[in-house]
């Protein structure tokens, strides 16, 4: 076998263990927009008694869904009209806002896991003349990873773990800080906002790969 065969099998190997490398805890990675969460009793007295939310899009964790029905955020400085409303109906009613938007409106929202808000920031929503006031609710959301158990066994990872994301793009970057979610009703996909969406280039299809500790 001559030098340039042997350079070119080498080249393929070296290659070929890259790729396998790359894809080892790949996560697709989607970008929330600004939205809302509402509870039963807030859906009522903002649209109306015995209103229910109307899905018109399926998202990609299983049973969430887009609603037709839309909502304006206030605070102290400015709103954000048509803001998005995801169901089904919650416990608690929640806005998940970026830094950006909190700065916007006026209000000072900690980063916090979605669906842990005590001590969140108050928030003002409104629909035509009916208008509420969350005493919390208003949040940045901090990054996370859905995963299922199958996803974090293979992965060899556990529910709230910490970890990193390596982003692939032409802005590449890591994100740390990560909380892993694993439940048997999620999908795989990792879910940033839109200002860590603009600071890595996000793209339709955009993956990235999951880090440890040890990898950092």
């Amino acid at each position: 076998m001559d030098e340039v065969t042997i350079k070119k099998i080498v080249k393929k190997v070296i290659e070929e263990i890259g790729q396998r490398d790359r894809n080892w805890r790949t996560v697709p990675i989607e970008a929330s927009a600004r939205h809302v969460h509402l509870s039963k009793d807030d859906v009522e007295r903002l649209f109306g008694e015995g209103h229910r939310l109307t899905p018109t899009r399926d998202l990609s964790q299983p049973g969430q869904f887009l609603c037709q029905e839309r909502v304006t955020i206030l605070g102290p400085k400015g709103l954000f009209k048509n803001v998005a409303i995801l169901g089904p109906e919650r416990t608690e009613t929640q806005a998940e806002i970026s830094r950006t938007d909190a700065f916007s409106l006026g209000i000072d929202a900690p980063v916090m896991e979605s669906g842990k808000i005590e001590k969140s920031a108050p928030i003002y929503l409104s629909v035509g003349k009916n208008m509420i006031r969350a005493e919390k609710g208003a949040i940045v959301a901090k990054r996370h990873v859905h995963m299922t158990p199958e996803n974090a066994l293979n992965y060899g990872l556990k529910d709230q773990q910490i970890v990193a994301v390596k982003v692939f793009s032409d802005r590449p970057i890591i994100f740390e800080d990560v909380v892993v979610r694993v439940h048997d009703q999620y999908s795989l996909h990792m879910h940033i906002d839109l200002d860590e969406a603009n600071a890595c280039g996000f793209y339709e299809g955009m993956k990235g790969q999951i880090l440890v500790e040890e990898e950092v």
